[in-house]
């Protein structure tokens, strides 16, 4: 699995003119599926997003984590994390899952994050044209892989 996990001061997400997530200050994160996920990258992925420690604290300093501020939690698929540019200039996807894979993962990444959170994680539509926006706050944009562990 892959995330881009940004710190925002709000986010929302719409699909077809209709606001289907939006939040006031938390986490924005892109999840990208491969073929070769499995139910222990959802376990580390969520656990150590949920952990990072990238708010501030009460001397500005980034000490504090997701679990700690309380703050809420946008989860949005999006397969072009696994874009392939090696060869010419058109991306290859033949490393994302196949649609019907990545979204049981991606479902059963978000109730990860709903139990660990104790509270309702906001989505996208998964395989839907969705508009994204944010406010970055900082800005703070982290990527991590599951099977590239920096």
């Amino acid at each position: 699995m892959r995330a881009v996990i940004q710190r925002v001061k709000n986010a929302r997400v719409v699909v077809e003119g209709v606001t289907i997530s939006e939040i006031d200050s938390g986490l924005l994160v892109l999840l990208g599926v491969t073929h070769i996920d499995e139910q222990s990258d959802i376990d580390w992925l969520s656990k150590k997003i949920l952990n990072l420690r990238i708010f501030n604290d009460e001397n500005g300093v980034m000490n504090k984590s997701l679990l700690e501020v309380g703050e809420d939690l946008i989860v949005v698929s999006q397969f072009t994390l696994y874009a392939a540019t090696k060869k010419g200039n058109r991306p290859s996807y033949i490393t994302a899952a196949k649609p019907e894979v990545a979204n049981e993962l991606y479902e059963r990444f978000v109730v990860a994050c709903e139990q660990q959170l104790g509270k309702k994680v906001g989505t996208g539509v998964f395989g839907a044209d969705m508009k994204v926006s944010l406010l970055n706050d900082g800005p703070v944009t982290i990527s991590i892989d599951t099977h590239n562990k920096e």
